[in-house]
């Protein structure tokens, strides 16, 4: 299996202090910053748009990291050029917002970005089989898309289990990523399971200690 990423979430991150918190998290070795995007009608919250990606780029490229976009917004198709423009590494939409998911695909890829599909944790994996070869991410949600901070769902981890079995199959190389509910006393289970890239929000960025550390405990876990 490939190295295993771990990509802090800013959802959970200290606005006021974003820049230093993304700073923070990349000193400490995360490969990537997960951005998610939340338009307040496919999700019930709304979050930030292309110009705090635009200005968070700078942050993410002199580190030599990955900027991990998830758009959970409607329409995402009329969006891509926009996130591509503001400095998404990779650009990942729902199958659920997709109805004419292969041309968003293409559209993902003709910015110069990389493209991830993800679906929500009731949605099935055979929604996925006609995209798999034309991606570089598929994420799995492990809660309900929306807000940080929920619990993982038990049920994530075979369903994690069988899509690791799907993209070895046709033998990708796309990244598995996993979101929601993950911390270290989870992640061991969730990477057992064939995930390489973790998406973590709380429980990187909270109150009870230092990003550094609480990146080193996931990596502990890992280990």
């Amino acid at each position: 299996m490939k190295q295993v990423k771990l990509s802090p979430s800013i959802l959970a991150a200290d606005f006021a202090r974003l820049g230093e918190q993304i700073e923070e998290a990349l000193a400490a070795g995360a490969e990537y910053i997960h951005v998610d995007v939340m338009d307040g009608h496919f999700v019930p919250n709304i979050t930030i748009g292309p110009p705090v990606v635009a200005k968070i780029r700078p942050f993410i490229q002199s580190a030599g990291a990955v900027m991990d976009v998830h758009l959970m917004i409607e329409n995402p198709g009329d969006y891509v050029a926009a996130f591509a423009d503001a400095g998404a590494d990779i650009i990942t939409v729902h199958v659920e917002a997709a109805p004419h998911l292969h041309r968003v695909i293409q559209a993902i890829h003709e910015t110069g970005a990389k493209a991830g599909v993800t679906l929500n944790p009731a949605t099935p994996l055979v929604t996925l089989e006609e995209i798999l070869p034309d991606v570089e991410l598929v994420l799995i949600m492990s809660v309900n898309p929306g807000f940080g901070g929920q619990s993982y769902i038990p049920a994530s981890t075979d369903k994690i289990r069988r899509l690791r079995a799907m993209l070895d199959a046709i033998g990708s190389t796309a990244d598995l990523e996993v979101d929601g509910g993950i911390k270290p006393d989870n992640v061991a289970e969730v990477v057992a399971a064939g995930a390489d890239v973790i998406v973590a929000g709380s429980a990187i960025f909270n109150r009870k200690q230092s990003v550094a550390a609480n990146i080193a405990a996931f990596r502990a876990a890992i280990a």
